[in-house]
């Protein structure tokens, strides 16, 4: 296993931007990257990592939000159902200091082939149907800035009062 370079937003653009091709077959190299995107995540403090934030334009993201069910690998995965509302903070490995505030579906259905390549279905509900809803998006080349009601600097104890940026939400 490897730690890889994760890309950043302000440096890495066009690749974090770019749709994802679709994984083929669950081979060694294929496993080895998911091992080595575990690793990543984990030395970077992350819950989550998705194949373009390591460079690679596959349909792959791995989520672990230490609540004892993970790691989940996903390959290819879908979101099949939505369920109920929850707003809160997000924040990216690929975007520095800044978090923003971001609606995700409160309970999601995740259609996804596991490390055996065998298509499951995967319940995931509050933090971590965040994580996997904000994973996928990088699939898609969309990143929480572009969805979020609001960006702001973490470390900012005023932020309250003066948001970086409000935006109109995407629908």
């Amino acid at each position: 296993m490897a730690i890889r370079k994760i890309l950043n937003e302000r440096t890495d653009n066009t690749t974090l931007r770019r749709k994802c091709r679709v994984v083929e077959q669950v081979d060694d190299r294929i496993l080895m990257l998911l091992d080595d995107m575990l690793e990543t995540m984990v030395d970077a403090n992350g819950v989550g990592l998705a194949a373009p934030q390591v460079g690679v334009l596959r349909r792959l993201a791995v989520v672990d939000v230490e609540d004892g069910t993970g790691p989940y690998f996903l390959i290819n995965p879908e979101i099949i159902e939505r369920e109920g509302e929850q707003v809160g903070p997000e924040g990216c490995l690929s975007v520095s200091r800044l978090n923003g505030t971001v609606t995700r579906p409160m309970k999601i259905k995740v259609k996804a082939l596991d490390r055996e390549g065998k298509e499951r279905i995967y319940e995931a509900e509050g933090y971590l149907a965040r994580a996997m809803c904000h994973e996928i998006d990088h699939l898609d080349g969309i990143l929480f800035i572009d969805v979020a009601a609001d960006l702001y600097d973490p470390d900012d104890k005023e932020r309250e009062k003066k948001p970086l940026k409000v935006r109109a939400r995407r629908k």
